[in-house]
Protein backbone atom coordinates (compact mmCIF):
# COMPACT_ATOMS: atom_id res chain seq x y z
CA UNK A 1 0.00 0.00 0.00
CA UNK A 2 1.24 3.45 -0.81
CA UNK A 3 2.08 5.41 2.31
CA UNK A 4 0.00 8.44 3.19
CA UNK A 5 0.35 11.23 5.71
CA UNK A 6 -2.17 10.38 8.39
CA UNK A 7 -2.76 14.06 9.08
CA UNK A 8 -4.65 14.12 5.80
CA UNK A 9 -6.93 11.20 6.72
CA UNK A 10 -10.31 11.48 8.45
CA UNK A 11 -10.74 9.60 11.72
CA UNK A 12 -12.32 6.22 11.06
CA UNK A 13 -14.95 5.05 13.55
CA UNK A 14 -14.05 1.50 12.48
CA UNK A 15 -10.45 1.97 13.57
CA UNK A 16 -11.45 3.56 16.88
CA UNK A 17 -13.13 0.36 18.00
CA UNK A 18 -10.76 -2.06 16.28
CA UNK A 19 -7.35 -1.48 17.87
CA UNK A 20 -6.73 -3.50 21.04
CA UNK A 21 -2.93 -3.37 21.13
CA UNK A 22 -0.48 -0.56 20.35
CA UNK A 23 3.04 -1.98 20.09
CA UNK A 24 5.47 0.92 20.08
CA UNK A 25 9.18 1.45 19.84
CA UNK A 26 10.67 3.82 22.44
CA UNK A 27 13.62 5.89 21.19
CA UNK A 28 12.74 8.15 18.29
CA UNK A 29 9.08 7.19 18.55
CA UNK A 30 7.79 8.17 21.99
CA UNK A 31 11.08 9.56 23.30
CA UNK A 32 12.97 12.40 21.62
CA UNK A 33 16.56 11.17 21.05
CA UNK A 34 18.78 11.81 24.06
CA UNK A 35 15.86 13.44 25.90
CA UNK A 36 12.54 12.12 27.19
CA UNK A 37 8.90 11.91 26.22
CA UNK A 38 6.76 15.02 26.07
CA UNK A 39 3.81 15.60 28.42
CA UNK A 40 1.52 15.09 25.42
CA UNK A 41 2.93 11.62 24.74
CA UNK A 42 2.73 10.64 28.40
CA UNK A 43 -0.89 11.82 28.60
CA UNK A 44 -1.75 10.04 25.34
CA UNK A 45 -0.42 6.72 26.64
CA UNK A 46 -2.45 7.11 29.82
CA UNK A 47 -5.58 7.76 27.77
CA UNK A 48 -4.90 4.68 25.64
CA UNK A 49 -4.57 2.52 28.75
CA UNK A 50 -7.63 4.06 30.38
CA UNK A 51 -9.64 3.25 27.24
CA UNK A 52 -8.72 -0.43 27.52
CA UNK A 53 -6.09 -0.51 24.76
CA UNK A 54 -2.91 -2.40 25.70
CA UNK A 55 0.24 -0.33 25.21
CA UNK A 56 3.31 -2.49 24.71
CA UNK A 57 6.85 -1.08 24.82
CA UNK A 58 9.01 -2.94 22.27
CA UNK A 59 12.62 -1.81 22.40
CA UNK A 60 16.24 -2.73 21.86
CA UNK A 61 17.05 -1.32 25.28
CA UNK A 62 18.01 -3.61 28.14
CA UNK A 63 15.13 -4.64 30.38
CA UNK A 64 16.46 -2.79 33.42
CA UNK A 65 16.20 0.49 31.51
CA UNK A 66 12.98 -0.23 29.61
CA UNK A 67 11.09 -1.31 32.72
CA UNK A 68 11.80 2.06 34.36
CA UNK A 69 10.22 3.81 31.38
CA UNK A 70 7.17 1.54 31.59
CA UNK A 71 6.88 2.34 35.29
CA UNK A 72 7.15 6.07 34.62
CA UNK A 73 4.35 5.78 32.05
CA UNK A 74 2.18 3.83 34.48
CA UNK A 75 2.08 0.73 32.25
CA UNK A 76 1.37 -2.72 33.67
CA UNK A 77 1.66 -4.61 30.38
CA UNK A 78 4.71 -6.80 29.70
CA UNK A 79 7.90 -5.10 28.53
CA UNK A 80 9.68 -6.33 25.40
CA UNK A 81 13.41 -5.61 25.50
CA UNK A 82 16.57 -6.66 23.61
CA UNK A 83 14.80 -6.39 20.22
CA UNK A 84 12.41 -9.13 21.33
CA UNK A 85 14.86 -11.37 23.14
CA UNK A 86 13.18 -10.90 26.50
CA UNK A 87 9.57 -10.36 27.56
CA UNK A 88 8.89 -9.80 31.24
CA UNK A 89 5.81 -8.78 33.19
CA UNK A 90 6.98 -7.67 36.59
CA UNK A 91 9.31 -10.41 37.85
CA UNK A 92 7.78 -13.07 35.60
CA UNK A 93 9.65 -14.00 32.42
CA UNK A 94 7.28 -14.83 29.56
CA UNK A 95 9.78 -15.28 26.74
CA UNK A 96 13.57 -15.28 26.43
CA UNK A 97 16.07 -16.10 23.72
CA UNK A 98 19.85 -15.94 24.23
CA UNK A 99 22.97 -16.07 22.12
CA UNK A 100 25.02 -19.18 22.76
CA UNK A 101 28.56 -18.83 24.19
CA UNK A 102 29.92 -20.03 20.84
CA UNK A 103 27.96 -17.44 18.86
CA UNK A 104 29.06 -14.76 21.29
CA UNK A 105 32.73 -15.64 20.92
CA UNK A 106 32.49 -15.54 17.12
CA UNK A 107 31.05 -12.03 17.18
CA UNK A 108 33.63 -10.87 19.71
CA UNK A 109 36.45 -12.16 17.50
CA UNK A 110 34.95 -10.31 14.53
CA UNK A 111 34.68 -7.08 16.55
CA UNK A 112 38.29 -7.35 17.68
CA UNK A 113 39.46 -7.81 14.09
CA UNK A 114 37.41 -4.78 12.98
CA UNK A 115 38.48 -2.73 16.03
CA UNK A 116 34.88 -1.86 16.83
CA UNK A 117 33.46 -1.31 20.30
CA UNK A 118 31.10 -3.91 21.74
CA UNK A 119 28.51 -3.61 24.52
CA UNK A 120 27.90 -7.05 25.99
CA UNK A 121 24.65 -7.78 27.84
CA UNK A 122 24.64 -10.86 30.04
CA UNK A 123 21.70 -11.57 32.34
CA UNK A 124 20.51 -7.96 31.94
CA UNK A 125 23.85 -6.45 32.98
CA UNK A 126 25.71 -4.20 30.55
CA UNK A 127 29.45 -4.83 30.29
CA UNK A 128 32.24 -2.96 28.53
CA UNK A 129 35.85 -4.07 28.54
CA UNK A 130 37.10 -0.51 28.92
CA UNK A 131 35.93 2.93 29.96
CA UNK A 132 35.85 4.63 26.58
CA UNK A 133 34.06 7.30 24.57
CA UNK A 134 31.53 4.84 23.14
CA UNK A 135 30.31 3.41 26.43
CA UNK A 136 30.33 6.80 28.16
CA UNK A 137 28.28 8.44 25.42
CA UNK A 138 25.91 5.50 25.15
CA UNK A 139 25.17 5.30 28.86
CA UNK A 140 25.09 9.06 29.24
CA UNK A 141 22.42 9.42 26.57
CA UNK A 142 20.29 6.56 27.89
CA UNK A 143 20.98 7.14 31.60
CA UNK A 144 22.14 3.53 31.90
CA UNK A 145 24.76 2.00 34.20
CA UNK A 146 27.56 -0.27 33.01
CA UNK A 147 30.22 -2.57 34.46
CA UNK A 148 33.83 -2.72 33.27
CA UNK A 149 35.06 -6.29 33.05
CA UNK A 150 37.18 -8.30 30.59
CA UNK A 151 34.81 -10.32 28.44
CA UNK A 152 37.03 -13.37 28.97
CA UNK A 153 35.98 -13.35 32.65
CA UNK A 154 32.23 -13.37 31.93
CA UNK A 155 30.46 -16.74 31.91
CA UNK A 156 28.33 -15.81 28.86
CA UNK A 157 25.52 -18.18 29.80
CA UNK A 158 22.72 -15.62 29.40
CA UNK A 159 23.83 -13.29 26.62
CA UNK A 160 20.84 -11.09 25.80
CA UNK A 161 22.58 -9.37 22.88
CA UNK A 162 25.79 -7.80 21.63
CA UNK A 163 25.84 -4.22 20.40
CA UNK A 164 28.51 -2.86 18.06
CA UNK A 165 28.94 0.92 18.25
CA UNK A 166 30.72 3.29 15.87
CA UNK A 167 29.79 6.94 16.33
CA UNK A 168 32.46 8.18 13.93
CA UNK A 169 31.81 5.98 10.89
CA UNK A 170 28.09 5.26 10.44
CA UNK A 171 28.72 4.12 6.86
CA UNK A 172 30.63 1.18 8.31
CA UNK A 173 27.49 0.22 10.23
CA UNK A 174 25.51 0.36 6.96
CA UNK A 175 28.12 -1.85 5.31
CA UNK A 176 28.15 -4.36 8.16
CA UNK A 177 24.35 -4.54 8.22
CA UNK A 178 24.38 -5.69 4.59
CA UNK A 179 27.38 -8.03 4.81
CA UNK A 180 27.25 -9.71 8.19
CA UNK A 181 24.08 -11.79 7.75
CA UNK A 182 26.14 -13.84 5.28
CA UNK A 183 28.91 -14.29 7.84
CA UNK A 184 26.54 -15.01 10.73
CA UNK A 185 23.44 -16.56 9.10
CA UNK A 186 22.39 -18.11 12.41
CA UNK A 187 22.00 -14.69 14.08
CA UNK A 188 19.52 -11.82 13.93
CA UNK A 189 21.54 -8.73 12.94
CA UNK A 190 19.92 -5.33 12.64
CA UNK A 191 20.80 -1.63 12.69
CA UNK A 192 18.94 0.17 15.49
CA UNK A 193 20.41 3.66 14.95
CA UNK A 194 22.89 4.99 12.37
CA UNK A 195 25.65 4.09 14.89
CA UNK A 196 24.42 0.80 16.39
CA UNK A 197 24.45 -2.74 15.00
CA UNK A 198 22.82 -5.40 17.16
CA UNK A 199 23.43 -9.15 17.30
CA UNK A 200 20.93 -11.49 18.91
CA UNK A 201 19.21 -14.85 18.70
CA UNK A 202 17.37 -15.50 15.43
CA UNK A 203 14.08 -15.56 17.37
CA UNK A 204 14.88 -12.36 19.28
CA UNK A 205 13.15 -9.89 16.99
CA UNK A 206 10.34 -7.44 17.63
CA UNK A 207 8.19 -9.46 15.22
CA UNK A 208 8.66 -12.67 17.21
CA UNK A 209 7.87 -10.94 20.50
CA UNK A 210 4.67 -9.25 19.29
CA UNK A 211 3.45 -12.45 17.63
CA UNK A 212 4.10 -14.38 20.85
CA UNK A 213 1.91 -11.96 22.82
CA UNK A 214 -0.68 -11.80 20.03
CA UNK A 215 -1.15 -15.56 20.37
CA UNK A 216 -1.14 -15.35 24.17
CA UNK A 217 -3.87 -12.69 24.14
CA UNK A 218 -5.85 -14.12 21.24
CA UNK A 219 -5.67 -11.00 19.09
CA UNK A 220 -6.32 -10.65 15.37
CA UNK A 221 -3.81 -8.91 13.09
CA UNK A 222 -6.21 -6.03 12.44
CA UNK A 223 -6.44 -5.37 16.19
CA UNK A 224 -2.72 -4.57 16.42
CA UNK A 225 -1.12 -1.20 15.59
CA UNK A 226 2.68 -1.09 15.34
CA UNK A 227 4.76 2.09 15.20
CA UNK A 228 8.48 2.87 15.05
CA UNK A 229 11.30 4.81 13.41
CA UNK A 230 14.43 2.73 12.74
CA UNK A 231 15.43 -0.33 10.70
CA UNK A 232 15.02 -2.61 13.71
CA UNK A 233 11.36 -1.55 13.65
CA UNK A 234 10.83 -3.17 10.26
CA UNK A 235 10.27 -6.41 12.17
CA UNK A 236 7.91 -4.58 14.53
CA UNK A 237 5.81 -3.07 11.75
CA UNK A 238 5.48 -6.43 10.02
CA UNK A 239 3.78 -7.79 13.16
CA UNK A 240 0.92 -5.27 12.98
CA UNK A 241 -2.31 -4.95 11.06
CA UNK A 242 -1.84 -1.18 10.93
CA UNK A 243 1.79 -0.23 10.31
CA UNK A 244 2.90 3.34 11.05
CA UNK A 245 6.30 4.97 10.53
CA UNK A 246 7.33 8.14 12.29
CA UNK A 247 8.08 11.20 10.16
CA UNK A 248 11.70 10.91 11.29
CA UNK A 249 11.87 7.23 10.30
CA UNK A 250 14.45 5.72 7.97
CA UNK A 251 13.50 5.43 4.33
CA UNK A 252 13.65 1.64 4.65
CA UNK A 253 11.03 1.69 7.40
CA UNK A 254 8.77 4.13 5.58
CA UNK A 255 8.61 1.68 2.68
CA UNK A 256 7.21 -0.94 5.08
CA UNK A 257 4.56 1.37 6.53
CA UNK A 258 0.92 1.76 5.60
CA UNK A 259 0.95 5.31 6.95
CA UNK A 260 3.48 7.95 7.98
CA UNK A 261 2.81 10.26 10.91
CA UNK A 262 4.60 13.42 12.06
CA UNK A 263 8.07 13.35 13.66
CA UNK A 264 8.85 12.52 17.26
CA UNK A 265 9.70 16.21 17.74
CA UNK A 266 6.12 17.14 16.80
CA UNK A 267 4.36 14.42 18.81
CA UNK A 268 3.81 12.18 15.81
CA UNK A 269 2.91 9.29 18.11
CA UNK A 270 0.04 11.32 19.56
CA UNK A 271 -1.21 12.24 16.07
CA UNK A 272 -1.24 8.57 15.10
CA UNK A 273 -3.15 7.54 18.22
CA UNK A 274 -5.72 10.27 17.65
CA UNK A 275 -6.15 9.07 14.08
CA UNK A 276 -6.36 5.33 14.58
CA UNK A 277 -7.37 4.80 18.22
CA UNK A 278 -9.76 7.68 18.76
CA UNK A 279 -7.66 9.16 21.56
CA UNK A 280 -8.78 12.78 21.62
CA UNK A 281 -8.46 15.29 24.41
Amino acid sequence: MKTKLISYLPISIYNIFMIKLVATDIDGTIIIPEKTFTPEVKDCIKRLSDSGIKVLLVTGRMHAAASLIAEDLGLTTPVVSYQGGLIKQGDKTLYEKYLTPEQTERVLRWAKEEEIHINLYNDDILYSETKCYEIERYCGNLHTHYTIKPFSEIKKDKINKLLAIDYNHPRKIDKFEKELPNLFPELYIVKSTPYFLEFSNKEASKYCAVKYLQKLWGLKDEEILTIGDQNNDIALLRAGGIKIAMGNATEELKKEADYITDTVYNNGFVAAMEEFCGVIK
